[in-house]
């Protein structure tokens, strides 16, 4: 089959091409022989470029041949090579598989005796592995029951600690329990296990309610101590520093005409009346008059001081809050009145009426309100010191007797009765300075009290003995006129005695009767009396 123009070379015509090209690529040559391009006619014109050179022609030719010789010796010689290199091959396989079934027989018997070795040595540490699980068995329960009785142990510490409040050491050992019982987790289906797990539960709850309620009766107790009247300058002290502290950090925050420095002062004075009310209801059997009255010093001194720096427009801000009312007018004489050298009072200071000065303190009460309820302290201790003070009047007019006669002395008033009335407006004064309500009235009853005490031993008991009156004389029989034998008769000394009571009853009356009802009602008990 003939090939059509233009189509291209058969596969077998490259492939001798290529097998051409390949011998020079792997034998490279010089010589033009080996060349794929060999052309004769080329090669004979290089060895005979000339017609002088024909000469040599025999020689030439003698070569090639020579040289054709030597090339068909050597393909003789590959040639024959190759005939024998199949037996060869075969020869070396079957050498190979000899090896190779030696090879797999010496395999065998390694992997034989490994499996020997390998039996003999499970056989030899058998006994090991068991003395290794027993040791290791026995190890666990050692340390098992190290941790019981520890547990154990520790349960009973831990309750007997609970009970005797020792929570320092309760702090420690709890942990360390708990810490010992994690290590039973896996145990609480045991019986005692389970029961001991309970007890470090229910010592748990138990020390948490207890220490509950010690702190809660800790820390009232403390809280009362620390807020009782002793302590009272320190929660003025406060207030101090921390208005000085927000006047300085937000001060400048808020319009002046909002006030909230003094707001936050009033806001105080609220808080702490009630609290103090509070804790003087519940320690009221602890209020002694030495603390009652360092506690209202100190509150009016801090009223004293709100005043001096704020103006109170605050105080009528909130509803109900209403503004101090200026007291009503006083004509007490106990409050403004003088005594003069000789004992009594001056007839011009008694004919001017008296008047309370109107205080300008709007913060006056804000706090110390709260003192009023136990101003009854401060009342039954005057009591006392009144009825002290009469035993000791009655005592030195025992010793002393009264004035002598013959002297300037001589029927003036007892000197015990001006120390009384000095008494009685101390008392006064003081007792308006921390209220003019119910604790007033309670003093109106105890002077009335003392004067009367007064009046019977001082006065009516100390007036001579008369034959006639077996009785006794009184202020009022002297007061009265008799004539002929029924008039009594004294002595010198008697006669100066008698004038000096009945001086001191003038002065007793007109003093007492110094208090307007009308202007001072509190401390009168009467029409036309008063104390």
């Amino acid at each position: 089959m003939s090939q059509r123009s233009g189509s291209p070379p058969p596969y077998s015509c490259i492939l001798q091409e290529k097998e051409q090209e390949n011998p020079c690529r792997v034998f490279p040559s010089q010589d033009p022989l080996d060349r794929a391009d060999f052309n004769a006619v080329e090669y004979i014109n290089t060895l005979f470029p000339t017609e002088q050179s024909l000469a040599n022609i025999d020689d030439v030719v003698n070569k090639i041949r020579l040289k054709i010789r030597c090339l068909d010796d050597n393909i003789r010689t590959v040639v024959r090579g190759q005939t024998n290199v199949g037996q060869d091959g075969r020869q070396a396989l079957e050498e190979a598989q000899v090896a190779i079934g030696q090879l797999f027989g010496k395999i065998k018997d390694i992997k034989d005796k490994a499996e020997k070795s390998e039996q003999m040595v499970k056989e030899i540490t058998r006994d090991i592995k068991q003395l290794d699980h027993a040791k290791r068995h026995l190890t666990t329960s050692i340390t098992t029951l190290n941790h019981l009785h520890m547990l154990a142990g520790g349960v009973d510490s831990l309750e007997a600690m609970t009970r005797k409040r020792q929570y320092g050491e309760v702090a420690n050992l709890l942990q360390g329990v708990v810490n010992v019982l994690e290590h039973f987790h896996k145990y609480m289906g045991i019986p005692q296990i389970r029961q001991l797990s309970e007890r470090v539960k229910v010592a748990q709850s138990e020390l948490g309610t207890q220490i509950l309620a010690d702190f809660e009766e800790a820390f009232p107790a403390q809280g009362s101590k620390v807020a009782w009247l002793d302590k009272i300058d320190r929660r003025y002290a406060w207030i101090k520093r921390q208005l000085v502290d927000y006047e300085e950090k937000y001060g400048r925050m808020f319009p002046e005409e909002w006030c909230m420095t003094e707001r936050i002062a009033v806001e105080f004075c609220h808080i702490t009346r009630t609290e103090l009310a509070k804790v003087m209801r519940t320690r009221a059997k602890e209020i002694e008059v030495k603390l009652l009255l360092f506690a209202i010093q100190r509150t009016t001194n801090f009223e004293g001081l709100l005043a001096k720096r704020f103006s109170g427009c605050t105080l009528t801000d909130g509803p109900g809050v209403k503004k101090p009312e200026t007291p009503l007018e006083s004509t007490n004489p106990f409050l403004e009145d003088e005594i003069g050298e000789d004992g009594s009072e001056m007839e011009e200071d008694l004919d001017r009426p008296k008047k309370h000065k109107a205080p300008d303190n709007p913060f006056h009460g804000i706090i110390s309100k709260c003192f009023e309820p136990h101003l009854y302290v401060y009342i039954e201790s005057q009591d006392k010191n009144l009825g002290e003070m009469i035993d000791r009047f009655v005592s030195d007019f025992r010793a002393q007797g009264p004035p002598k006669a013959g002297t300037e002395d001589g029927g003036a008033v007892l000197p015990s009765c001006a120390d009384l009335f000095v008494y009685y407006k101390k008392c006064m004064v003081q007792c308006s300075q921390l209220s003019t309500g119910e604790p007033m009235i309670a003093f109106t009853t105890i002077f009335q009290k003392y004067l009367r005490e007064y009046a019977w031993k001082i006065l009516s008991g100390n007036l001579p003995k008369t034959s006639s009156n077996s009785g006794g004389l009184t202020i009022k029989s002297l007061l009265q006129e008799k004539e002929g034998s029924e008039a009594a008769k004294f002595t010198v000394e008697e006669l100066c005695l008698i004038c000096s009571i009945l001086s001191t009853a003038e002065y007793c009356l007109a003093t007492t009767q110094q208090c307007d009802l009308q202007q001072y009602p509190v401390a009168c008990s009467g029409p036309g009396r008063c104390l």
